[in-house]
């Protein structure tokens, strides 16, 4: 099934959410698994990447202009995972995991194939512990579904999320030039 090299062992279990953490500055954070991005999710997710510094993009997401945001949040929703992090009525993170297949709408069994996980904080939340929750409660929430099979890339310079994804159970699977492969295996 995985085209990938994946850990020998399964990562142990994660929250999922819904649940609310104290994150490092004492802020009261919201996790939630969010189905379909419409009406006030939509618009206040599209409004953190607005205020998102478009430095911290990676590999060409998230987009930039309001209007690419909202068609990139509709598009991936219909056949990706995604938890959102809120403080009070603002969404300050998302993760979503997406189908690695050339046709999502032809998924049967979620564990038989293998997603890629994106993760972004606005930067006002970020080193506050909020990032290392998030994917915690997006691999819960993964695993209550039935997922197993999860990889990203991430920047080779960009060490604060190679310890993020290694504190969580990722490990390098695989180089590329300038990114680094990084799998997990969920229990």
């Amino acid at each position: 099934m995985p085209d990938r090299v994946y850990p020998d062992t399964a990562s142990g279990s994660f929250p999922a959410p819904p649940s609310t953490a104290e994150d490092q500055s004492g802020r009261e954070i919201e996790f939630r698994a969010v189905d379909e991005f419409e009406g006030e999710v939509l618009d206040d997710t599209v409004e953190m990447y607005v205020e998102f510094d478009p430095t911290d993009r990676a590999q060409g997401i998230p987009p930039t202009g309001e209007g690419r945001i909202r068609n990139w949040l509709e598009t991936i929703a219909e056949n990706s995972i995604n938890v959102v992090a809120r403080h009070g009525e603002d969404v300050v993170g998302h993760a979503v995991l997406v189908p690695d297949v050339d046709d999502p709408a032809s998924i049967e069994d979620v564990g038989s194939i293998e997603w890629e996980l994106a993760i972004f904080v606005l930067q006002d939340y970020q080193q506050s512990g909020i990032g290392t929750k998030l994917l915690k409660h997006l691999l819960g929430h993964a695993i209550e579904l039935g997922i197993t099979h999860v990889w990203l890339t991430v920047e080779r310079w960009n060490t604060p999320a190679i310890a993020l994804y290694e504190r969580v159970g990722f490990e390098p699977t695989g180089t590329e030039n300038f990114e680094q492969e990084m799998g997990i295996l969920l229990d």
